[in-house]
């Protein structure tokens, strides 16, 4: 009888473990006609299914092969988790399920990162595995000749991280196998920067005098700037600007957020020659594939923007996609570009045909479902 006794407690202490580290399945589809992206799992959702999130310490498994997934915890700047980032990339019209388990996760290589760059003018730079970028701070505005507006856009060819390393170069406008920096900005949007757009007119603000880093890969960065007021007609106008990148993209998400309803144009820095343009107001999406620009090869700069386009023209020196903030003044949208010494993409075609499939994944994001647990 006792013997019966221990058996029984002991078996219910071990049902009891069982339950507490069940996995919690997570089932993930993708409804657009073109591959996915990273997936977003709304961590409090899931925590309210599966109690043993709350520690911390947790592995991702694809169900179907097995094998881990990488993902980050995001706190977007809250001090506290927001989402898990996965790294699941779903074919067109794909579906898996994928399960949370107790235990120690691998590793994750850092595929994306920024920083504030203090040694070079306050620079804000960032980069993934594929492209790097730049904002530029108010120190530059000390040096009028190299004054800057817009978003640089930086040629690497390497999956390598380089900020750190090309800011300690001596000059890293030369190709030295990793990439350069060619892209010219000036006193232009560049590589689809924004601003308000009144009177037929870009009024541009002066550069960003507070940044704030939100998420530091290491396969999503996220960090907002923020800008002085200037003058926008008779108005007196503020913009934050929350800027991310993910691991494998080749454009950042730019959350624009003004102090005030405003028309807004969304622009590209146009060269004095030819080069390929594609201007599709119904998509969102602005496409520029520069002029050779002699050894250094081609670059292609694009826009996807989700809000309704009034238009979409060329003037002013630039490719210019008009738009205007929401009712919460303001708007969303994506801004990147590529190289073809990269070898990822080639050409014109290549590009436009990429900005168009990101802007049907933009608007048809990959579903998540955490699958509730039966209840005997």
């Amino acid at each position: 009888m006792k013997r019966f006794i221990i058996h029984c407690i002991c078996a219910g202490i071990l049902s009891g473990a069982a339950l507490t580290a069940a996995a919690q399945q997570v089932a993930l589809h993708n409804p657009a006609s073109v591959a996915g992206g990273l997936v977003e799992v709304d961590y409090a959702a899931l925590a309210a299914q599966w109690q043993p999130l709350a520690k911390g310490n947790f592995k991702v498994i694809n169900t179907a092969t097995g094998k881990e997934v990488a993902y980050q915890v995001l706190t977007e700047g809250t001090g506290a988790p927001v989402k898990i980032l996965l790294d699941v990339t779903l074919p067109a019209g794909a579906k898996i399920t994928v399960k949370f388990v107790e235990g120690k996760p691998a590793p994750v290589a850092a595929k994306t990162f920024g920083r504030y760059v203090p040694e070079r003018k306050e620079d804000f730079a960032w980069e993934n595995n594929r492209v790097a970028f730049r904002m530029y701070g108010k120190a530059l505005e000390a040096t009028p000749k190299e004054m800057a507006y817009g978003v640089d856009f930086w040629n690497k060819r390497t999956e390598d991280l380089v900020i750190n390393k090309w800011y300690k170069r001596s000059n890293y406008h030369k190709d030295e196998g990793e990439g350069l920096d060619y892209y010219h900005v000036g006193l232009t949007l560049g590589a689809g920067g924004i601003a308000p757009y009144l009177e037929d007119s870009i009024w541009f603000s002066r550069n960003y005098t507070g940044h704030r880093m939100l998420d530091s890969g290491p396969l999503r960065t996220t960090f907002e700037l923020s800008y002085d007021a200037w003058q926008v007609g008779r108005r007196s106008v503020t913009v934050t600007k929350r800027v991310s990148l993910d691991a494998n993209a080749q454009l950042s998400k730019m959350d624009i957020r003004y102090s005030e309803n405003l028309p807004v144009a969304i622009g590209i820095s146009k060269r004095k020659e030819p080069g390929a343009m594609l201007l599709e107001e119904t998509s969102g999406v602005m496409g520029y594939w520069e002029p050779q620009h002699g050894a250094d090869g081609t670059t292609g700069i694009g826009c996807i923007v989700l809000a309704p386009v009034k238009e979409m023209k060329v003037e002013k020196g630039h490719l210019l996609a008009v738009s205007a903030t929401d009712g919460n003044n303001a708007i969303t949208y994506y801004t990147g570009g590529a190289w073809d010494k990269a070898g990822k993409i080639r050409n014109a075609g290549e590009w436009f045909r990429y900005l168009q499939e990101q802007a049907i994944r933009l608007r048809q994001p990959v579903s998540v479902k955490i699958i509730e647990k039966s209840k005997k």
